[in-house]
């Protein structure tokens, strides 16, 4: 079984790339049948191989060496690791959301595509909650303390939309033993309108 920091992993980033263009491209565009029927086939094709090969496993230690060994620094983008639903480059189904950090708060930013969308026009609700918690874990690197959610709750202050560049902030606000409270905002880039907000309390784990 291979890890998630195999060789093969730009490989894979690129593939999972290629297939978030393809699914925003189906959802987003009208398409000829005959173009999707072509396109189906060809993915049932390659699925046999795909699938026979050996089963991969993102194994824990990986993902703590990763995270939580080395502090944060401010700037450069990140990913919790490759194949995350939300920040992961190598996930086929993911959000592509660019991570940073600015100080002490935790950056995503994040275009999202037409096949997030939930009303017309707007992001699905559970997309938003998912860049928000994927934010907030960000803040655990900051701050070099492992943790789970345990608990998320949103406001939606204003429809999110589809195909605008969007930010997400988020920090520690404070601790209670092991709970950790944290608080983000999430804002259109182009004219700082707010259009969402979250708290979560996470619980601190031990980095073995």
């Amino acid at each position: 079984m291979q890890s998630d920091l195999a060789p093969d992993l730009a490989a894979r980033s690129q593939a999972a790339g290629a297939l978030r263009r393809l699914g925003h491209a189906i959802v987003g565009h009208h398409v000829d049948p005959a173009l999707l029927t072509e396109i189906a086939a060809q993915v049932e094709s390659w699925l046999p191989a795909l699938e026979a090969g050996p089963e991969r496993r993102r194994p824990i230690e990986d993902m703590k060496r990763r995270l939580y060994e080395a502090p944060q620094t401010d700037g450069p983008d990140l990913d919790h690791f490759p194949d995350c639903v939300v920040s992961g480059p190598a996930n086929p189904m993911g959000v592509a959301v660019a991570l940073h950090r600015d100080g002490d708060d935790a950056v995503a930013t994040v275009s999202l595509g037409a096949a997030f969308e939930g009303a017309p026009g707007r992001a699905h609700g559970g997309i938003v909650a998912a860049v928000f918690d994927d934010t907030m874990g960000l803040v655990l690197k900051i701050i070099s303390t492992p943790a789970y959610t345990g608990e998320l709750t949103v406001r939606y202050l204003a429809p999110t939309p589809v195909g605008e560049e969007l930010e997400f902030r988020a920090r520690l606000v404070r601790r209670e033993g092991r709970k950790l409270f944290i608080e983000a905002e999430a804002y259109r880039t182009s004219d700082r309108t707010q259009v969402a907000s979250a708290k979560a309390v996470f619980i601190a784990v031990e980095l073995r």
